[in-house]
């Protein structure tokens, strides 16, 4: 992978996090900045830029590891306990006795990480102020970038190995057991007096009206353009009488106009004197155009008006009437990169003359028409985002004539993002009444087919109730006739009881009897064969019954018989006739035979047939 990839790379990477979290990393320098970054990749298993970008996209919990691994969050009480013992011995007695006991004592803390900072500040502090009157008049705001590291100093408990370096009469003073976890909590009247705040030194307007600003090891992050700016808002903030306390790694520049040592072993400076600060010299520039170079008294109400100016949330340029840069505001500076070098340059010559807006001929135009020129909703790139800004040109003019001026650039991009949002939502809207209308007009068709459906339901309906009433009407018929049946049943068992019964005692009468009976049908098939038949001719009952009484095997002459057996089904009444026979021993006899009919009403229904044997 090249040079030119891996820096394009980063700077997709950094204007991602400044998208998704607000963190601004492009000022700081890039090759500690690109170092910790590519350890933490390392640590991932991610070998490029964009796969790294596309994995913190996949893994939003990575972006609180990776701040970590940025920023670095080292800090402890007391840290480099020289310059502490210096502050409290010189510096904060200097300080106490510049003011008055009604002047409040403002402080801030920049990048305080956890806390430990802020806290050791107020308990100095503590020492060097009365109870009551440090409540009164002490503030001090401690701000830092990472919310996590802000979450840890705001709840204020810390660990005995964090409290070590912490003199055993201020840990006993300022902190209280927490029963929880065994550590210990910073006393809640010592927590009152510091606010805990989110605060970007790139991007965020400077406190102002401080007594102690501390930036300990904080500008080593940044490049020397960045801690230029930052250096400038720093000596805004600061009182004439206040200090500026840097960490051992870090130094203004001797050639610097805007602070002076105070202790540079100790990284202790001053702001030098705003009498040739730059926002004055609009002020000057104003008055030697107006009344020329003499002496002129401040107004009371100019110290107010500047600060106004400078911490107006609009970025604002002054341009003298000569063409040069006049004054910009905290805001301006940072939206269009501009340091104290480039006031009182040709407007010409800067970068903001042309970008976002070609100032120079609006500016004729406005002195031209004296009156304000404005063009709405110009797009201009800041730190890899389009914003939009309405540009308003107001000439300033004098007794003389044209004396300056004032540029200011109104940040639209919100509402510009509304209107766009407004507008696709009216599109989606829209969208959705046509698909609602339609969909009004599906419902209303799906409706008369329900109501047809319905109709067909409620006469299927009246057709199942009359096949139900029928089905009741079969069901009370079924009943009928099986109450019928049971009825036939009970009579089938009583009758065959009956017959069981006479038959039995039938077959008892025949058994009983000393001569052979036999019971034929007209058909002449046996239904009756007594036991004294058995005994004559050694024919069971089971096997002769059933069979044509011609056919059987037996030792009486049975076809002899046949035309008696005719006779006597015919109605010619009983017949009776002696025969030789032979019995089931094969021994001859003599037997007498009889044939009675059987008559049921009008004709015949069988013959029965008696065999007596006749002694020899």
């Amino acid at each position: 992978m090249s040079e030119a990839t891996d820096e394009q790379g980063l700077e997709e990477l950094l204007d991602y996090i400044k998208r998704e979290r607000g963190f601004d990393f492009t000022g700081y320098k890039r090759p500690s900045l690109t170092r910790r970054i590519m350890r933490r990749m390392q640590d991932m298993g991610v070998e490029g830029f964009e796969d790294y970008l596309a994995f913190l996209e996949a893994q939003p919990e990575e972006f609180g590891v990776l701040f970590n691994t940025i920023l670095i969050n080292v800090t402890s009480f007391f840290r480099d306990r020289e310059t502490w013992g210096y502050l409290q011995k010189e510096i904060l007695p200097r300080m106490l006795e510049a003011k008055s006991t009604s002047d409040s004592i403002r402080i801030w803390c920049t990048g305080c990480a956890s806390g430990q900072e802020p806290y050791t500040m107020a308990m100095l502090l503590g020492e060097a102020l009365e109870e009551d009157e440090l409540r009164a008049r002490l503030k001090i705001y401690a701000t830092d970038v990472d919310e996590e590291a802000l979450q840890v100093a705001r709840h204020g408990t810390y660990s005995p190995e964090d409290l070590e370096p912490v003199p055993p009469e201020l840990r006993a003073k300022y902190f209280e057991p927490e029963e929880e976890d065994g550590g210990m909590r910073v006393h809640p009247e010592l927590r009152r007096l510091i606010i805990f705040g989110r605060h970007d030194l790139i991007q965020d307007p400077p406190i102002s009206r401080i007594d102690i600003l501390t930036a300990r090891n904080t500008l080593i992050y940044f490049g020397s353009a960045v801690q230029e700016t930052i250096l400038t808002n720093f000596h805004f903030s600061l009182n004439d009488a206040g200090y500026l306390v840097l960490g051992r790694s870090e130094v203004v520049t001797r050639g610097s106009k805007l602070f002076e040592p105070v202790d540079l072993k100790r990284r202790v400076f001053a702001p030098l004197p705003r009498a040739g600060d730059f926002r004055n010299r609009l002020l000057h520039l104003v008055r030697d155009a107006e009344e020329g170079a003499g002496e002129h008294q401040p107004h009371p109400t100019e110290g107010l008006r500047e600060t106004g100016f400078e911490h107006s949330p609009v970025p604002h340029l002054i341009v003298h009437g000569d063409g040069r840069l006049a004054f910009a505001n905290a805001q301006a500076r940072h939206l269009f990169s501009i340091t104290h070098r480039d006031l009182l340059r040709p407007l010409s010559d800067l970068e903001v003359s042309y970008q976002p807006v070609a100032l120079r001929s609006l500016i004729d135009r406005a002195h031209a028409e004296r009156r304000p020129v404005s063009v709405n909703e110009v797009p201009f790139q800041v730190g890899g985002e389009q914003r939009f800004f309405d540009v308003r040109v107001f000439p300033m003019h004098g007794l003389d004539g044209a004396v300056g001026t004032s540029v200011a650039f109104t940040d639209v991009t919100r509402y510009k993002h509304m209107q766009e949002r407004a507008e696709t939502a009216q599109t989606q809207l829209a969208a959705a009444y046509e698909q609602a209308q339609s969909s009004a007009e599906e419902l209303e068709t799906t409706n008369e087919e329900l109501q047809s459906t319905n109709e067909e339901l409620e006469t299927m309906n009246e057709e199942l109730q009359s096949t139900n009433e029928e089905l009741e009407t079969m069901n009370e018929e079924l009943q009928s006739t099986n109450q019928e049946l049971e009825t036939l049943n009970d009579e089938m068992v009583l009758r065959t009881t009956e017959y069981d019964q006479a038959n039995a005692l039938m077959e008892s009468v025949l058994n009983q009897m000393k001569v052979a009976v036999i019971l034929v049908n007209t058909e002449l098939i046996v239904e009756a064969w007594s036991e004294r038949a058995e005994d004559l001719w050694g024919l069971s009952a089971e096997r002769a019954v059933g069979k044509a009484f011609p056919q059987l095997e037996i030792g009486l002459p049975v076809y002899e018989l046949k035309e008696v057996v005719s006779a006597c089904l015919a109605g010619t009444g009983t017949q009776e006739l002696i025969l030789d026979a032979v019995n089931r021993l094969g021994h001859p006899m003599r037997c007498r035979v009889a044939c009675a009919p059987l008559v049921a009403g009008k004709h015949a229904s069988g013959a029965l047939l008696t065999v007596e044997e006749l002694p020899e």
